[in-house]
């Protein structure tokens, strides 16, 4: 399977490793793993698979190996499947998958490159080859995933931006539907902003939303909560397994911590405090409604807010429909 003659030679890329990286071998063989796994264990972290199933149930515990390096010639046949199941799953598709196979077909490569591989290698290996290639599609994936993580970054604020808010929403809306649970939605709304851009200026105007975004961020306590940046001087807050009381316990909290920041520090003295109206909506999500509903009746909350006089939270329990709501 391997050249061993070259097992220890020395690459001039062997410095540019990325150590650490989780690489995943598939192969029916143990004997070939465990060779692998010995030339490729001082670089980076290595765990096996030998069937489908035991790949499924990776993905299914959210395990992500940073690269899968796939046997094609299983016995099973199953090569060309498990790397269409990693490819056409959104959990794995982004993961490098280097295929390794006995022959040097072209239909072969062909076939795996057309079901989404990322390359293909012939046994037996060159082993500094097999690290440089394993290289370079993990320093190829960690500047996609960089790429990928700016795409959702609010460049202003540097918190999540409308893109993922929009993302996660809809995730959490599916499992809210499996698991039964409620979601719930802040939408919070700087209260004077352009006032506030006139009389100081676009500058510190930024200032203040890079401000207020880090405070409202601190006032969530759950991993899975989420702040984003909306748009202009409003943010989004999504709170997953969150019901409207417990929702407006923490649009209030937000709330009192805008109006308590110390906006002086900022601009003249003679400055309004710094204040914020939030809209509250949470309900049951089922399949005859869309999440972009729960946002509108946010919205609609949050302009109650600032009609009723603006730095309050609106989004009262008696307004709800509580057989559907909570």
């Amino acid at each position: 399977m391997l050249n061993h003659s070259h097992a220890h030679a020395k690459s001039r890329s062997a410095g540019s490793i990325r150590k650490g990286a989780e690489l995943l071998i598939v192969d029916e063989c143990s004997e070939n793993i465990q060779i692998l796994r010995d030339v490729l264990k001082q670089d980076y972290y290595i765990s096996s698979a030998s069937t489908t199933e035991e790949i499924l149930d990776m993905i299914n515990q959210g395990q992500k190996p940073d690269l899968v390096l796939l046997d094609l010639f299983m016995q099973s046949g199953e090569g060309f499947r498990i790397c269409s199941l990693l490819k056409d799953n959104l959990k794995t598709s982004n993961i490098p998958v280097i295929i390794m196979a006995a022959r040097n077909d072209p239909d072969d490569q062909i076939q795996g490159l057309s079901l989404g591989a990322d390359d293909f290698i012939i046994k037996p290996f060159h082993i500094p080859l097999l690290k440089a290639r394993i290289n370079n599609h993990l320093n190829l994936k960690s500047k996609a995933d960089l790429l990928e993580h700016l795409a959702h970054i609010d460049g202003l604020t540097h918190i999540p931006n409308r893109r993922r808010f929009d993302t996660v929403l809809k995730q959490e809306w599916r499992r809210a539907i499996r698991a039964g649970t409620s979601l719930a939605i802040l939408m919070a709304d700087l209260d004077d902003f352009k006032e506030y851009n006139d009389l100081h200026g676009h500058g510190n105007g930024d200032d203040y939303l890079r401000v207020v975004a880090d405070c409202l961020s601190n006032e969530l306590q759950r991993p899975g909560d989420l702040v984003a940046r909306y748009g202009g001087e409003e943010f989004v807050v999504l709170l997953p397994d969150c019901g409207l009381k417990n929702a407006v316990t923490i649009a209030e909290r937000m709330r009192i911590a805008v109006e308590s920041l110390p906006v002086e520090h900022l601009i003249s003295s003679d400055s309004k405090p710094a204040t914020v109206s939030v809209g509250c909506a949470a309900e049951r999500p089922d399949l005859t409604r869309h999440a972009t509903q729960l946002i509108e009746r946010a919205d609609q909350n949050l302009y109650k807010a600032k009609s009723l006089g603006k730095n309050r939270v609106w989004g009262r329990l008696e307004d709800e429909d509580t057989n559907k709501y909570e």
